[in-house]
């Protein structure tokens, strides 16, 4: 029988649990955060008074500015527009690439993106990059990656207090950083909504997902609290997102998130892809006997690269093996991490699980050169991740005249690949007997009616052209240099 003395012992103790929390609460809120505010504001205040500079100092975040992705081509492409439109602003790149020099990072521009930035650049070296890696973080990854963002945002506003800060991440939580501490005029380019209303659908329709482990998709306990977290995130992201003071998006889809979350005026303004060196790519006017499928995306688990293995699995079922013995499917792309790598790794395994090995090539970390070469060679281009934000390579392999097949969301759906018969430009799927069935239809189409696809396909791309991107990109970003 339970006494009231253990009944009066455990409600004190709980009381006094309850007690010191809300005591800590209180003090962090009232006193803790404030007085760290002040603190931090003043000291980066006191660095900017003291900087002797007469010209504007534009610092641009980004971490991970040597990867060699579609989000670094838009950095300097963006960077050389500026260099050009702005000759006596100073321009410093935020990065965590400490292995890098200037001169290594400056010279793979030019050999991966065929890019020309004007070298008096400077490069502001971060050593707290592994804090916003997601491997991190097994539980909780969006809300780890925001707080190691306002980690390393920290330590860059410590290293240098901008006039203008823009983020072209992603890291929207530096913004409030820099605007409110350190005084900066801040602007980002979004790539990609941190969360969005379809991850909350997702959660809630309890779908086993890459960002959603089926450990959570199989409990709804779990999948109510991931959703209670997912909303207070949001609402929080939301509020980050207010901070910039002029907001450019790179697609259709990133545009309607965010017009949902943030709610301030947007602009659109497309990535900039290489078209006018690739429409110029001969092409032959029949089909090759050797058919290369080119895949071109970072290595990372959203690229959704098994999709194409268990495509081909699909398509050997449906096309005489004669046909299919001359079919390889070769992914090209980049490792930032050891991560990526693992991961290329197990793709090898899978596709010998398929037994697909003498089907499929693995091609890392190609220079602009070797890209062009297999843009050259290959005849069908597939891209497989779900709600891709915009689809650089999408665009790119189109102007390089192959016929496409993207995944049927995202930048692909909404902005990029035309599909209504008499104007269609590519083909989207979703499955991955859909996406064998495409390819098939693919083969079995006359040359004529390939090259059709294909000549509407080059001439539709000149609005995603390298040119456009700079005109609107200065045009959408001009306001907080005045």
């Amino acid at each position: 029988m339970i006494s009231f003395k253990n009944i009066y012992s455990s409600t004190a103790l709980l009381l006094k649990i309850l007690g010191t929390i809300f005591g800590i609460t209180l003090f962090s809120l009232f006193i803790l955060i404030p007085s760290s505010f002040y603190y931090f504001k003043r000291k980066f205040k006191s660095q900017k008074n003291k900087n002797s500079s007469t010209s504007p100092q534009v610092g641009i975040f980004h971490p991970y500015c040597n990867a060699g992705g579609g989000g670094e081509r838009v950095l300097w492409v963006a960077l050389q527009a500026l260099q050009k439109k702005y000759p006596k602003a100073e321009f410093y790149v935020y990065t965590g690439d400490i292995e890098a020099t200037p001169t290594d990072i400056l010279e793979k521009v030019r050999k991966n993106f065929n890019v020309d930035v004007d070298k008096n650049v400077k490069f502001i070296y971060l050593t707290k990059r592994k804090w916003i890696e997601g491997d991190r973080y097994p539980v909780f990854t969006l809300l780890g990656q925001a707080l190691g963002s306002l980690y390393l945002g920290l330590e860059a506003l410590s290293k240098l207090n901008p006039d203008i800060f823009i983020d072209t991440t992603g890291f929207t939580f530096t913004l409030p950083l820099f605007k409110y501490l350190g005084g900066s005029k801040t602007g980002c380019y979004v790539h990609y909504p941190t969360i969005t209303k379809d991850m909350l659908k997702r959660v809630s329709n309890r779908q086993t997902i890459y960002n959603n482990k089926a450990i959570i998709a199989r409990n709804p306990a779990l999948t109510m609290g991931k959703l209670i977290y997912y909303h207070v995130f949001a609402w929080v992201y939301s509020l980050a997102g207010q901070c910039s003071d002029s907001t450019l998006v790179n697609s259709t889809f990133t545009q309607e998130h965010l017009n949902t979350l943030w709610n301030i005026p947007l602009h659109l303004v497309y990535p900039p892809c290489e078209t006018d060196h690739l429409k110029k790519l001969p092409r032959g006017k029949d089909r090759p006997q050797k058919i290369r499928i080119m895949s071109l995306s970072q290595f990372r688990p959203e690229k959704d690269h098994p999709l194409q293995l268990q495509s081909m699995y699909e398509l050997r079922e449906m096309v005489q093996s004669e046909l299919f013995d001359n079919i390889t499917l070769v992914l090209c792309g980049g490792c930032r991490n050891d991560g990526d790598s693992r991961l290329v790794k197990d793709l090898m395994d899978f596709s010998k699980h398929l037994s697909l090995e003498n089907n499929v090539e693995f091609k890392v970390n190609l220079s602009y050169d070797e890209i062009i070469k297999e843009f050259k060679r290959s005849y069908v281009g597939i891209h497989t991740m779900l709600d891709e934000h915009f689809g650089i390579s999408v665009v790119e392999q189109m102007a390089a005249g192959l016929i496409m097949v993207a995944h049927r969301s995202g930048g692909p759906l909404l902005d990029i690949i035309e599909t209504s018969e008499g104007s269609r430009l590519g083909f989207l799927a979703q499955s991955p007997q859909e996406f064998a069935f495409i390819i098939k239809y693919i083969l079995e189409l006359s040359d004529e009616e390939v090259n059709e696809i294909r000549e509407r396909a080059r001439a539709s791309v000149d609005r995603f052209s390298t040119k456009k991107f700079q005109e609107e990109f200065i045009r959408a970003i001009e306001p907080i240099f005045k």
